[in-house]
């Protein structure tokens, strides 16, 4: 009975973890600096960035430190003036704002004492600042494309999307992440391990030297690769692997539940029903509304039912409560039956009034 009640079901219960993720067209940036005069700081000056396409100007100030920063300052070519206090115009130069290496900051800072007030630009920059303009565009126009893609699950799609992507912005672990998750669900198990272990050292890096970077949020994505690269693992056959992935998972992920219940499904096809019963417990404990955890849980039990002298079948105690806690959370659930058929067998309890609870 163990065979039929369990093995089968544990093979159907893996999950895969992150969200499609739709990211967003960058068309502006943010800009800051400081502005000098032989290296002493400029305070309450104008900075003034005029687009040279359109004639738009966007102002900022400087404080006591000679420092500025604005937001939405859409990318292109500019004239970047500074102005005094008393209206007195110090410096004027070319710029061009871009979105490079996966940020839209643009640091630019000005000693206007530099080349008396008019610094040149070679023409070797220009054409450094027009290629990042052009990258820029062109990476938008691939997010254009993709993120309809995602939304789609059209994952066929998506992969060479990302494959460019990831050759314009080699750093962004995110777009390696996005690919992983691509293979994953196109069978390519394989390529989804080799992507997701390219991904978490990025992510981890991201998190220790990027100042922007939201470590809590790089720690959940991270969580959710290695519970997809251990289900990678599973579909290879690589139980060890798999398990290893699952337990890094459940540690780095704050909402371990995912990785504790792939966990236990994994355990239980590996043979180890007490490992598999302890990370079912751990997979309940983060999310006690996870319904399968508890039928697994109870299936699990079952198989270590024993029959006593007159044949009647003895499950270990907590057993009925697992089944029952199933059938509380989900009284329709597409394991229902199932409960109800193990609850038969060692002669428990059925409650039925879950059903109606729920409709109210």
């Amino acid at each position: 009975m163990k065979n039929k009640l369990t093995y089968a079901a544990m093979a159907t219960f893996l999950f895969l973890m992150g969200s499609v993720n739709a990211w967003s067209q960058a068309t502006s940036a943010r800009v800051e600096g400081t502005i000098t005069a032989a290296g002493k700081p400029v305070a309450d000056a104008q900075v003034v960035f005029t687009n040279r396409d359109n004639g738009k100007a966007y102002k900022f100030k400087t404080d006591k430190n000679g420092q500025f920063f604005g937001y939405g300052v859409p990318f292109g070519p500019y004239d970047q003036e500074v102005i005094s206090a008393s209206g007195e115009k110090l410096i004027k130069r070319a710029v061009s704002i871009v979105s490079e290496a996966g940020t839209t900051v643009n640091k630019l800072s000005l000693d206007i004492s530099s080349d008396g007030g008019q610094p040149k630009i070679s023409k070797e920059e220009l054409e450094k600042m027009k290629a990042e303009r052009d990258k820029a565009l062109g990476e938008n126009a691939l997010i254009a494309q993709l993120n309809p893609a995602m939304q789609a699950k059209n994952w066929e799609a998506a992969e060479p999307i990302l494959v460019q992507l990831i050759a314009m912005n080699p750093s962004r672990w995110d777009y390696q992440q996005a690919l992983g998750n691509a293979q994953l669900n196109l069978g390519k198990n394989e390529e989804a391990v080799a992507t997701y272990e390219k991904a978490i050292p990025l992510a981890e890096n991201a998190s220790k030297t990027d100042p922007k970077a939201d470590p809590a949020k790089t720690k959940t994505a991270i969580g959710q690769m290695l519970t997809n690269e251990g289900s990678a693992y599973l579909k290879l056959k690589k139980s060890d692997k798999a398990i290893e992935a699952y337990t890094k998972a459940a540690a780095m992920d704050p909402n371990p539940a995912t990785a504790y219940f792939n966990l236990c499904a994994t355990q239980y096809n590996s043979g180890n029903t007490q490992g598999a019963l302890a990370a079912c417990d751990k997979s309940i404990a983060a999310d006690p509304n996870r319904a399968d955890a508890y039928f697994i849980k109870g299936s699990l039990m079952m198989g270590d039912s024993k029959q006593d002298k007159d044949g009647k079948l003895q499950a270990p105690t907590g057993t009925a409560d697992a089944l029952n806690k199933y059938l509380e959370l989900e009284p329709d659930g597409k394991h229902a039956n199932d409960v109800k058929q193990m609850l038969n067998y060692i002669g428990a309890k059925i409650e039925t009034s879950y059903k109606d609870k729920k409709k109210k």
